[in-house]
């Protein structure tokens, strides 16, 4: 809710930095009339006038990888396990039966 608020108060407040731009439809406002949607549309060119405080992206590059000539172990490989019946453990549900 207060995030809509603020959104909404941005808005209202760049009026006077924005120019109208409408559609074809829609009748021409002063730029104390204007509506947020209005605004909005007007916004990217606000950007580029006002700026922002971010800084520029540094430039990056990729990592060393892999250095020449040298090939990667194959993954390890594990026998498969055979599960073996436990014959000394009690049975579930009740007392032991003796034969």
């Amino acid at each position: 809710m207060w995030l809509i608020l603020a959104a909404y108060a941005q808005l209202r407040l760049a009026r006077p930095l924005t120019e109208d731009l409408r559609r074809p439809w829609e009748k021409p406002l002063t730029p104390d009339r204007l509506t947020p949607g209005r605004v909005r549309r007007g916004y990217p060119r606000i950007r580029r006038t006002v700026g922002t405080p971010a800084r520029a992206p540094k430039a990056s590059h990729p990592g060393p990888g892999r250095p020449k000539g040298r090939t990667s172990t194959p993954a390890p490989r594990h026998p498969v396990g055979k599960k073996q019946r436990k014959t000394d453990m009690p049975r579930r549900g009740g007392a032991e039966q003796q034969p």
